[in-house]
This record gives structure tokens, C-alpha cells and sequence, in this order.
């Protein structure tokens, strides 16, 4: 018995010590802060190394890497270590007995430092993670998705698995972090409506959340961008946490936001504001190739013409250096800075000839696109590229990529046309979409306007082509019982092809499916008849109903461009005024919603349509919005600020014009002069052969004037007077004004000193040739909503106004000059 208590007591103080030096060893490793000092514990300790240990070792070998800045970090050294190998060797042999919070970590830590998905560790661990999935933790199970997705196991079966446990818990997750790891991880296993039910459940987590982490929220971005879905309400939370979380952002950051913003087709002038003041003052600190790419994407578009040209030379210096990756990312920045520096385009095409194998198709493809467009003079460059592309497009089986080659090489200088093109477009082209389509139409119609084409019986082909192709997009209509999947497609169809061919077909397959038009798909909707140009009562009259009826769902950015497909369309639906009220009473409540610029934008749309809101007038004709606007307009795309002032300069003019009330003062003249100083042009020869005939019906050039500006800087094709008898008036004997504005040179070239009283019962007319772009595209040819606005303005100016519609004055009936002149002679004196 005394023998049996010795033994006991001797096991226990073995057991005891090893307990104690375990646990001490553990301590060691976790107060390592040298790689070098875990490596020394594993080496005088594996005989002693539980699961335990090896997982806590691996993790601080990535905790250690972690606190170093990134282009510090030693993950090459750690992983070509002998004691690595050796942790991962022990890790693989003791993977049953982990517990599974140290699998997943130590997964974690290992993918981390960069070790190749192959290796049999990691088959290993995500095999076991895999055994226990049912039974892991949330955070557990939302690491273990992240390690997933970061290993690209985007449609593997274990994410499917992971997809249905989110499905089954998805109401328990109360972690935005949680959540958006486990979003983006299974983006592309989900179902839409559970897509939906996700993004309700971030959109209230991101409501509920007081801080929320700006990566969070830039997870919830990836999961959108992942899906193909612009979904705004989420974007603008999004949003909003970037800009309060702006002092933690940094170059990988922004840019990361900048390129999702991008690709989401979403923008944000205060997010650019802070990114340029971020990035200006931080400029000297990137001077490696990966971080200034970065610096000169995310920058350059910003910047000023200071910072602007450092960027420029320090891309220069640094070209060699790049990347396949960060060329395309500079030039891509090029593109949108309309930057066509030449000595940086030069060394771009020179670095360029050695990254060409390592670009796949559709990067070859952007890349071609770019150097087009910013004017590359590097024949023996796009002589490669040509090759290449022909290459990829002989093996092609998929047909978005074909279209995309073939859309690309239609781009390239003196190219000549091959009978394989041909051909492989008519392969494909029963299985494109209509986007795809579109792209090989337009390509074809280039080639044969350039004459591209030289070999025999091309022409034939080419016919029998274009009618495949338009047959091909006439099926694809006629099979469309989907509104939604149809709008999908239409954003990226345009130019002369689908105006001619599709848009009455597709107009018709809309109109078809008008009962599914719901409040979520009217925003696509205004946008594709905005682009088409045609008033279609039956469509419009459906949207104005849906929106009036479900307001309060509808983003209020979203209902501009509501507004604006009525406004500049000039169409009144049935219930017009209700309609109107409904949407100004929703954005006059939630003004604060929108940005500056947006602002103006909606005032000059509700304008056109005749709508002053007080509200929304006081807030934009003042000078701290005004300020304010200046500075975002600063950051904004040319084509956008251009717009804006445009927009800006109208709805200024209208507000004298017809809300004297508003007191509000006309401040666009210098504006006005910088555009007609730069817009200066010659009278086209339809307008000068209107202007012989009034000569001949007036009786001489002095009595009309061609190309006039009035006040408020209107610009009509001819003016004239007549008396009380309707006699014309000599501008020379009578000393008329021309209708210019003080000191103000008119198109004529002539100078006023202003507008001075006529004589007594005389009327100025002013006489306008309205061509095509001033009527829709339909066979009504309604006025469209400016020149509506003209006319209103120009006789509130004083002005009896005659418009004349290019397809009267071209038709069959004015076809001689003696009809032109009566029909001219009627509109002067037998029409009031």
C-alpha cells in the first residue's frame, strides 16, 4: 500500500511539473517580440510542444509580422525557417486534438504569412474545420469563411455549407464585423433573395451600430460589388462611415473605396474631398511602386495642376519599377485625368513591350483601350498588341470576351479586317447578350465606313453578319419575360446600331411587360428612356403612378432622375400636378440627403418642368452653399462640373426670370462670356439660307440680324421687328438694339449699349430652326424640355417666337424655294 501511494504521489509531481513548465512555456512564447525568439523556444522544446503550443506559436509569428509595416514584413524569412517547417509538421500531427478555435486560427496564421494553398497543412486543417462546421462559433465560423475566401474557394462545396448555416443563424448575428466577413464570403453561393435578406440585416446593423469600423463597411462594399448590385441606401451608409472614420484611412484604403465606388457607379463629392486633403498632405510618403500606384489613381484625378505635375514626373522616374498591374492602373488614371503627358505615355509604351504575356484577355483588352484613347504613338507596341488580341480571340469560347476583342481591335489604327473575325462573331453571336451584340455591330459598321475590309466577297459577309446579328438581338427581345434581367442589359447597349435596329423593339418589349414595373426598377427604367429619347405615354404614365404611390421607398437621389426623364422630355403625366407635389414635398423633407452639386442638378430639372420650391431655391442661392459647391466641383470629373455650372447658370436665369420674388441676383454674366468667347463657331449653311430668304422677304440685311444673344445670354438664329403694321424695322435707320446685353460682344460680332425701347406697337421676333436634337426621337417629334424653356423665357423677354421644325422645313412640301418662302412669309405676318 505505502509502495502504491509513493508511485501516486511520483506521478503527480511529474504530472505537476510538466504542467507548470507548460504553462511557462507558454507565457515564453507569447512574450516573444522577435520571430527569432519563437524559433528558439520551438527549438529547445518540440519533444514538450502540445497542439496548444504550436497553434500559439503560429499565431505570433503573424502578430509579430502584423505590427511591422507592410513593406517591412518578413514573411519570406519566417517561412523559409527550419523550426517553421518544423511547427507545421507538428500542427499536421496534432490537428485532431486542436481545439476548434486554435484549427481555425492557426489556418488563419498561416495563410497570413503567405503560405502556398497546396501544402499539406492546409488541406489538412481546412479538412478538419470542415468536420466540425456545425458546431463552430459565429466569430469562429466567419474566420474560417475569410480563410476560405481568401484561398478563392468561392463556389466550393464547404462554402456552400457555410452559405446554409449563415441561412439558418442569420437572425442571431448581431456583429457587423461577423456579418461582413461572412457576406462576402459567400457571395457567390446565395440565392437573390437571400442576397436581400443580408442586406437587410447589414443595413440594420450599420443603423444600430454607433462605431462601426470603416473595413466593416468596405466589406459590405466587396459583398455588393461581388453580387453586381447597386443597392443605395447601403452605399450611403456606407459612405457616411468613411467620412467619419477619415482620419484612419490610408493610401490602400481610399484607393480600395475609390475602385468599389467605381464599380458600384457610385460617387461621393465630399469622400473625394477628404481623400484629395488626405493624399496632398501625405504625397511625400509613398515612394514605392505598389503605394504611389495607389497615390496616382486615387490622387490624380484630384489633384491640381501643381500636385498634378509632381505625380506626372514622379511616374516618369519610377516607370521601370512598375508592375503589369500598376501600368494598367496608371493609365486607367490617365484616361479619366484626359492626361496625355507624352513623356510619361513614352515610358509607359516602353515598359509595356516586357508585361504584355502576363496580362490575361479582358486586361489586354482595357489596356488597348487606354492607350487608344490617350493618343499612343507606339506602332510597334500596337502591332503586339494586335497579335495578342487575334491570338485570344481565335482560342475564345466565351462570348463576352469575344465581343470585347473584337469591340477593341475596331479601335486600332489602319487595322485590316480578317475573314476569322467574321466568323468567329457569327459563332458566338447566338449565345451574346445584346450588349455584346451591340459591340460587334458597331465594330463591323466602323470597319466598313473605314473600309476595313479587303478581301473577296467581304461586303457579303459583312451583310450577312449584321443581318445574323440583328436577328440574334430580335430573338433575344422577343424571348425577354423578365423586366429586371432585361434592364440589366440595357445600360451598356447604345449608339447607331441599337437606335436604328433595337429601340423601338425594345421600347415595345417594355411597354409588354409594364405591369412589372415596380418601384425598384423604375430607376433603370427613366434611365434607358432618358438615353432612347422617346416619349412612350404608356411607360411614362406607369412610372409617374409607381413613384407617387411608393415615394417613401424611393432613394431620393433616385427620384432626379425621375424627374428629369419627365422634365427634359416635356411630358405631363395624367395626374401631372400631384405627381410633381408628391416628389418635391419627399425632397424638400430630405434635402440634407444630397450633396450640393445634386442639388442644383434637381433644381434646374424641377425648373425646366416649371417648379420653384422655395425650400430647395433659398438653400441653393446662397453663399455658403455656393462656397461649398466651388469646392466639391473642384474634385468632381470635367464632364460632371460642366454640368453642374451649365445646370447652375439656368436655373439662375429661370429664378430672374419667372420668381422675381425671390429677389435672387443674376451673377452668371462673366460665366456666360468665358463659354461664348470659347463656343464661337460658323453659321452652318442651313441657317444661312433661312437668312437670305428673310433678306428677300424683308427686303434687305438690315432688317435682321442672324445669330443674336439676348439678355440673360440666350442665343436665337435670327431676329427682326416689325411695327404696328408689320412693317420690318431697319436696326440702322431706327438705331435698334440687336438684343445684346451692355458692352457685350453679340455672335454678330457687333456691340450694343443696350436693349432700347421699341417704337410703339412693334414687336421684336425672334426666329428659331429647331433641328433633330430638339424633339424626341418618336414619331410625335415632341419639343423637348429646353427648347420648351426657351421659348417660355424668350417671350418673357419680350420676343414673339417662331420655331421652325427641321421635318417641316425639309419636308416634300417645302421642297422648292418659292414654298419655302410663303411657309417663311406665314409664320411672320399671318401667324400671331
Amino acid at each position: 500500500m505505502l509502495c502504491l501511494r509513493q508511485v501516486c504521489l511520483l506521478t503527480l509531481r511529474r504530472y505537476q511539473a510538466r504542467t507548470l513548465c507548460s504553462d511557462l512555456l507558454l507565457s515564453q512564447i507569447n512574450g516573444c517580440t522577435h520571430e527569432d525568439e519563437v524559433f528558439s523556444l520551438v527549438g529547445r522544446n518540440k519533444a514538450r510542444l502540445s497542439e496548444k503550443h504550436v497553434g500559439i506559436a503560429l499565431n505570433m509569428l503573424w502578430q509579430l509580422q502584423k505590427k511591422r509595416p507592410f513593406l517591412s514584413r518578413t514573411s519570406d524569412y519566417v517561412r523559409n525557417h527550419s523550426q517553421f517547417l518544423t511547427l507545421c509538421v507538428l500542427a499536421e500531427n496534432k490537428v485532431e486534438h486542436m481545439e476548434d478555435e486554435v484549427i481555425v486560427d492557426t489556418l488563419y496564421s498561416i495563410l497570413r504569412l503567405n503560405v502556398e494553398d497546396h501544402i499539406s497543412l492546409t488541406k489538412v486543417l481546412v479538412t478538419e474545420a470542415w468536420k466540425r462546421l456545425e458546431r463552430l462559433s459565429l466569430p469562429c465560423l466567419s474566420k474560417l469563411a475569410l480563410c476560405l475566401y481568401k484561398q478563392h474557394r468561392h463556389f466550393s462545396p464547404i462554402i456552400g455549407q457555410v452559405a446554409h448555416i449563415v441561412d439558418m443563424k442569420l437572425d442571431s448575428i448581431q456583429d457587423i464585423r461577423i456579418l461582413s466577413v461572412l457576406m462576402i464570403s459567400i457571395s457567390e453561393v446565395i440565392t437573390e433573395s437571400f442576397r436581400d435578406r443580408l442586406l437587410h440585416k447589414a443595413e440594420q446593423l450599420l443603423e444600430e451600430e454607433h462605431e462601426v469600423h470603416f473595413n466593416y463597411a468596405r466589406r459590405i462594399l466587396q459583398f455588393l460589388q461581388n453580387v453586381k448590385l447597386r443597392y443605395h441606401p447601403v452605399l450611403e451608409k456606407c459612405n457616411r462611415i468613411f467620412l467619419k472614420s477619415a482620419s484612419h484611412l490610408d493610401i490602400h484604403s481610399i484607393s480600395h473605396i475609390f475602385g468599389l465606388y467605381e464599380q458600384l457607379g457610385f460617387d461621393s463629392a465630399e469622400f473625394r474631398l477628404i481623400a484629395k486633403k488626405l493624399l496632398s498632405e501625405a504625397i511625400d510618403d509613398y515612394y514605392d511602386p505598389e503605394t504611389f500606384a495607389k497615390l496616382f489613381f486615387s490622387l490624380g484625378p484630384l489633384a491640381g495642376s501643381k500636385v498634378r505635375e509632381r505625380l506626372l514626373i514622379t511616374a516618369v522616374n519610377m516607370a521601370e519599377e512598375f508592375s503589369s498591374h500598376q501600368i494598367l492602373m496608371i493609365l486607367k488614371s490617365m484616361r479619366k485625368m484626359k492626361c496625355r503627358n507624352s513623356p510619361l505615355l513614352k515610358k509607359m509604351a516602353s515598359v509595356l513591350h516586357k508585361h504584355l504575356d502576363s496580362y490575361h484577355v479582358l486586361q489586354l483588352v482595357k489596356l488597348t483601350q487606354y492607350l487608344v484613347v490617350l493618343h499612343c504613338q507606339d506602332l510597334e507596341l500596337f502591332a503586339k498588341l494586335k497579335m495578342l488580341l487575334l491570338g485570344y480571340l481565335k482560342s475564345s469560347v466565351i462570348p463576352a470576351d469575344t465581343a470585347a476583342v473584337i469591340r477593341v481591335l475596331a479601335m486600332l489604327p489602319s487595322f485590316q479586317v480578317e475573314e476569322m473575325i467574321i466568323n468567329k462573331a457569327a459563332a458566338v453571336s447566338p449565345q451574346c447578350r445584346l450588349h455584346h451584340l451591340n459591340c460587334i455591330a458597331t465594330a463591323l459598321v466602323n470597319w466598313n465606313h473605314h473600309g476595313h475590309f479587303h478581301w473577296q466577297n467581304s461586303s457579303e459577309l459583312c451583310a450577312k453578319l449584321l443581318q445574323k446579328l440583328n436577328d440574334c438581338a430580335f430573338q433575344r427581345l422577343q424571348k425577354a419575360n423578365n423586366l429586371n434581367l432585361l434592364l440589366e442589359e440595357l445600360p451598356y447597349v447604345n449608339g447607331e446600331w441599337f437606335e436604328e435596329v433595337l429601340n423601338e423593339e425594345t421600347l415595345a418589349v417594355c411597354q409588354h411587360l409594364i405591369d412589372q414595373i415596380t418601384w425598384a426598377n423604375v430607376l433603370p427604367l427613366s434611365f434607358f428612356l432618358i438615353k432612347s429619347e422617346h416619349r412612350c405615354p404608356a411607360l411614362f404614365d406607369r412610372i409617374a403612378s409607381v413613384t407617387a404611390e411608393n415615394i417613401d421607398k424611393i432613394l431620393t437621389s433616385e427620384i432626379y432622375f425621375i424627374l428629369f426623364l419627365f422634365s427634359t422630355l416635356n411630358y405631363d403625366p395624367p395626374d401631372n400636378e400631384e405627381f410633381f407635389k408628391s416628389c418635391i414635398q419627399h425632397l424638400t423633407s430630405n434635402l440634407s440627403r444630397l450633396e450640393n452639386y445634386h442639388l442644383v442638378l434637381l433644381g434646374h430639372a424641377l425648373a425646366m418642368a416649371g417648379y420653384f420650391p422655395p425650400v430647395l431655391i433659398t438653400t441653393i442661392f446662397n453663399v455658403s452653399f455656393l462656397s461649398k459647391l466651388d469646392a466639391q466641383l473642384k474634385v468632381l470629373p470635367d464632364t460632371v462640373k460642366q454640368r453642374v455650372h451649365s445646370s447652375l447658370m439656368k436655373l439662375n436665369r429661370a429664378v430672374c426670370l419667372e420668381c422675381p420674388e425671390f429677389h435672387i441676383p443674376w451673377f452668371h454674366e462673366p460665366y456666360c462670356q468665358r463659354v461664348f468667347h470659347n463656343s464661337m463657331s460658323q453659321i452652318n449653311p442651313q441657317r444661312q439660307h433661312i437668312h437670305r430668304m428673310l433678306t428677300e422677304i424683308l427686303g434687305g440685311s438690315h432688317y435682321s440680324r442672324i445669330s443674336v444673344l439676348t439678355p440673360y445670354y440666350y442665343e436665337i438664329d435670327f431676329e427682326c421687328v416689325l411695327d404696328v403694321n408689320k412693317k420690318p424695322l431697319s436696326y440702322v435707320a431706327q438705331n435698334i438694339a440687336l438684343g445684346g446685353v451692355g458692352g457685350i460682344p453679340l455672335r454678330h460680332d457687333i456691340k450694343d449699349e443696350g436693349r432700347k425701347a421699341l417704337p410703339p406697337g412693334a414687336q421684336r421676333i425672334a426666329l428659331e430652326f429647331l433641328d433633330s436634337k430638339a424633339f424626341s426621337k418618336d414619331y410625335s417629334h415632341h419639343l423637348k424640355g429646353e427648347p420648351a424653356v426657351k421659348k417660355r423665357h424668350l417671350e418673357m423677354l419680350g420676343y414673339r417666337v417662331i420655331q421652325i421644325p427641321h421635318f417641316e422645313w425639309n419636308s416634300m412640301v417645302l421642297s422648292t424655294k418659292s414654298e419655302q418662302l410663303e411657309y417663311l412669309r406665314q409664320q411672320l405676318y399671318g401667324i400671331q
